[in-house]
């Protein structure tokens, strides 16, 4: 992918990010070879404005896989022409992992860098294993990498990661383990090579742990396989009402949708949902009825690319509405 900022350190940011994008698509097709399943990945990419104001690239798994479904998008977006915007750049990696298999955990990271015009810049670093079966193995081995990974940081980022993916109104939090960190920069380190090795110990131990799970996996039961649906309805309702992250990326452009929503599973319960719109707080609840309205009436509910469209400029539509 070609660099769009002017900036060198964009540029390094970028080259670092897309080693890392390769290298976790490397590994998770290693991991599928290993156990005879072919996993393809295909790359898409996008341009914003025409390219004028960067794009980027992302790698899905195409279906029939290992994968119930897979993204690792890399992106670079800048505003250096632009003087009414005080950001300069900024460089993503952004992946969502969900596993065929229910006993499989899925895995979400995030590191992103952002330059602003007045010369200063920060990371934004996030990683968090999501196993719709709780697994005390895999937890404790995911906590002790984020533990070694970031050094002196660990307390400050599992404190945050808690609350960022804490789900206060169904009294539920989404994910087991938990690590974030907002306008990062390390201590006398620097902050493109901790993001690096942050992320390449992450990968590996996911690696590890995904692999454990596939060469020991049995055909799932129907109880298992409803239990990571009704998983990944709550990983939907999450992302969709409560991911800062998301919202912003959604409301800042319409030019990359699909991807912006590459972590949504490929189906989910409508039904269960349903539930959750009574027991969610204004204006949350009528922000889960338009999801609803705009998804399929099928309980078994499959998110499509044209879903994902769809549900993106319904969630534009609710938070512009609500800014007048």
């Amino acid at each position: 992918m070609r660099s769009y900022a002017q900036h060198p350190q964009a540029q390094k940011v970028l080259h670092l990010l897309t080693g890392v994008q390769s290298y976790f698509e490397t590994e998770l097709t290693k991991a599928s070879n290993l156990v005879s399943i072919n996993t393809e990945f295909t790359p898409v990419e996008w341009l914003r404005d025409n390219g004028l104001h960067g794009g980027g690239k992302r790698f899905e798994a195409l279906e029939g896989g290992l994968f119930n479904r897979a993204s690792i998008n890399v992106s670079q977006i800048h505003y250096e022409e632009q003087t009414d915007k005080h950001y300069d750049s900024a460089t993503a990696l952004s992946t969502i992992i969900h596993p065929s298999h229910p006993l499989a955990p899925s895995i979400h990271m995030h590191f992103s860098w952002t330059a602003l015009k007045d010369g200063s810049s920060y990371w934004r670093i996030m990683a968090d294993l999501n196993p719709s079966h709780f697994d005390k193995n895999d937890k404790e081995y995911f906590d002790q990498t984020l533990k070694v990974a970031s050094k002196n940081y660990y307390s400050q980022g599992t404190k945050l990661g808690n609350q960022y993916f804490d789900i206060p109104a169904l009294k539920k939090r989404r994910g087991v383990s938990h690590f974030y960190l907002e306008g990062f920069n390390p201590m006398n380190e620097d902050g493109t090579e901790f993001a690096h090795q942050f992320a390449t110990k992450v990968i590996n131990t996911y690696i590890h742990i995904l692999c454990s799970h596939f060469v020991s996996a049995t055909p799932p039961t129907d109880v298992q396989k409803q239990q990571q649906l009704d998983y990944h309805t709550l990983y939907f309702y999450q992302v969709l009402t409560l991911d800062k992250g998301t919202t912003a990326g959604l409301l800042v452009h319409d030019q990359n949708d699909v991807g912006t929503l590459g972590s949504l599973p490929s189906h989910i319960n409508h039904d269960l949902l349903s539930t959750w719109q009574a027991e969610s707080p204004e204006p949350i609840n009528e922000l889960v009825k338009e999801l609803l309205n705009t998804l399929p009436k099928q309980n078994i509910c499959p998110i499509t690319p044209d879903t994902k469209a769809k549900l993106a400029q319904a969630i534009r539509k609710f938070y512009q509405q609500k800014a007048y």
